[in-house]
């Protein structure tokens, strides 16, 4: 499978390469960490393949996964100096997941 970077660019609103490939960068950077961060949290909840079984496991590791991932998609990405990119990446996923009004709530989306 080819992936167009250009019609990703256009559907992303980036004009930059350079932006377009930190971006690919704060991706990857944040899944490593957010799968290297749920290590010690699953542990402490004592969730592992001993203690349940593996269609039970991993979807409380994806569960544990998600909102760390997104947590530190934004932390990531502002250390990258794209936090408005990344900060309107999410409140859109958000609205997606019918979560909008969690937001308007905590004041994080107008």
């Amino acid at each position: 499978m080819i992936i167009n970077f250009k019609k990703l660019k256009n559907k992303w609103g980036v004009h930059s390469t350079v932006q377009f490939i930190i971006i690919m960068i704060v991706f990857a950077v944040t899944g490593s960490l957010a799968l290297y961060l749920s290590k010690p949290i699953l542990s402490a909840l004592n969730i592992n393949l001993n203690t349940f079984n593996k269609f039970l496991y991993y979807p409380l590791r994806l569960g544990i996964i998600f909102p760390i991932y997104q947590f530190v998609l934004i932390i990531v990405g502002t250390l990258f100096g794209q936090f408005k990119f990344f900060w309107n990446l999410e409140k859109k996923m958000m609205k997606r997941l019918g979560l909008s009004r969690i937001m308007k709530i905590l004041g994080l989306h107008k």
